[in-house]
């Protein structure tokens, strides 16, 4: 029976001493090789210290809240046979714990990362005989209470990893290790994981929309009102007058409907048909009404604007509509067919999504998003029925249109939408 030393090993470049936070050990305990025996935290990095080998702990060197130095000894252990004797350039455990090595110093506050784990420099363990064992099917992952709560942080099923450690130990280098590889692919026929990484550089068209994107959204504080809304009357009207369509007309879609119900509501209230300079302080508020229709082209999204919606009636909204998307599909739209918008429209059709929170045609102060059509039951007071219901998502600038007039308009809108004759009647 012999006693040997532990002391704090380097823990990373340029530091020279570490708060000790918590013991996992105290004296009289007998303790296993890979055992914890402390944590200790730097001003980086919460770091546990595992035990090199196997014996029962003799002497502690620190309390909690202890500066301790690197190099100096945190704990004495009592060991039998071969791991009795002190490796030959260590010098005797009496000479190395000096006054020196433990102050009640505190390091500064920090916020610890992860644990990470470093083996004792100062103790060489004794070769380990045994190899990692491989878990059988079901088995229970060996690891400590530090190496689960890393795992839950990160996702990570441990029953995932291998562990390299004494009996198939899971080690935090191990979970570093997966984390780092990712999870083995899990199907043969030679697939692999793929790391090409391709570097598109922002040009164009795509510049332009980032940065008007950017502009919006750091200068624009958004309110977004969504509303559900019952198409079902609508569509059954523009079914109808689908039904014997006009060489020169084409299909009628949701979107005139919608512009001439916008059209109707800006009417009654002109502060939503305008544009903000917010620098000047100054709000322009149109009488015409240019209805922005964003578009997908391939170079990206484009707004193509219907001049003067006030002055035409659906079948015009519609014509002028398809004319200016096809031409902004093709790259031939002018500027003036692309500018000049006083609100915007912006819809995904089909693709839609139940809602969504559009951003603001910047300087405009509001824009009318239109969600996908589905079927879903809706109660009419004695039962349920099938509706073909759709969401409007609405976003308004918080800085000139207040929440209640933003909601006067969403709701005015539904109600044209829900009762689609109204459109055409003039008030």
């Amino acid at each position: 029976m012999g006693e040997r030393s532990v002391k704090l090993p380097d823990i990373g470049e340029g530091i020279a001493e570490a708060e000790l936070v918590e013991w996992h050990v105290k004296e009289g305990d007998l303790v296993r090789e890979d055992d914890l025996l402390a944590t200790v935290m730097t001003d980086k990095a919460s770091v546990e210290i595992p035990s090199p080998l196997a014996g029962e702990v003799s002497w502690i060197g620190a309390r909690i809240g202890d500066a301790v130095a690197i190099g100096s000894t945190l704990v004495k252990l009592k060991v039998a046979g071969d791991d009795a004797s002190e490796p030959a350039d260590e010098a005797p455990t009496e000479d190395v714990a000096t006054p020196s090595a433990v102050t009640n110093a505190k390091t500064p506050d920090a916020v610890p990362t992860p644990p990470a784990r470093i083996r004792p420099a100062a103790i060489e363990a004794r070769p380990a005989t045994t190899s990692a064992v491989r878990r059988t099917p079901g088995e229970k992952p060996l690891a400590s209470p530090a190496i689960r709560l890393k795992a839950r942080e990160a996702g990570l099923d441990l029953r995932q990893v291998h562990g390299t450690g004494p009996a198939g130990r899971i080690t935090h280098e191990d979970i570093d290790a997966f984390l780092s590889r990712g999870p083995a692919p899990t199907h043969g026929r030679g697939m692999a994981p793929k790391t090409a990484v391709t570097d598109v550089k922002v040009v164009g068209l795509r510049r332009r929309i980032a940065e008007k994107m950017a502009l919006s959204k750091s200068r624009i504080p958004h309110i977004t009102i969504i509303e559900e809304v019952n198409v079902s009357p609508l569509e059954d009207l523009r079914a109808t007058l689908n039904r014997k369509p006009a060489p020169e007309h084409p299909k009628l879609t949701l979107l005139p409907f919608l512009m001439r119900a916008m059209v109707k509501a800006l009417t009654e209230q002109p502060a939503l048909n305008a544009l903000y300079d917010d620098e000047a302080g100054i709000v322009h508020e149109h009488a015409g009404i240019h209805i922005g229709i964003a578009t997908q082209t391939p170079s990206g999204l484009v707004v193509p604007v219907v001049k003067h919606a006030e002055a035409r009636d659906l079948r015009d909204c519609s014509i002028e509509l398809n004319r200016l998307a096809q031409r902004a599909r093709e790259g031939t739209a002018t500027r003036e067919e692309l500018t000049g918008s006083t609100i915007t429209i912006t819809s995904l059709g089909a693709l839609g999504g139940l809602a969504t929170t559009p951003v603001i045609n910047h300087p405009e102060v509001a824009i009318v998003g239109v969600n996908k059509i589905a079927i879903r039951p809706v109660w009419d007071g004695t039962q349920f029925v099938p509706c073909k219901m759709m969401n409007l998502s609405c976003s308004f600038d918080h800085r000139v249109i207040d929440g209640w007039d933003a909601a006067v308009f969403v709701q005015r809108l539904k109600e044209l939408l829900e009762n689609p004759a109204t459109i055409f009647v003039d008030p």
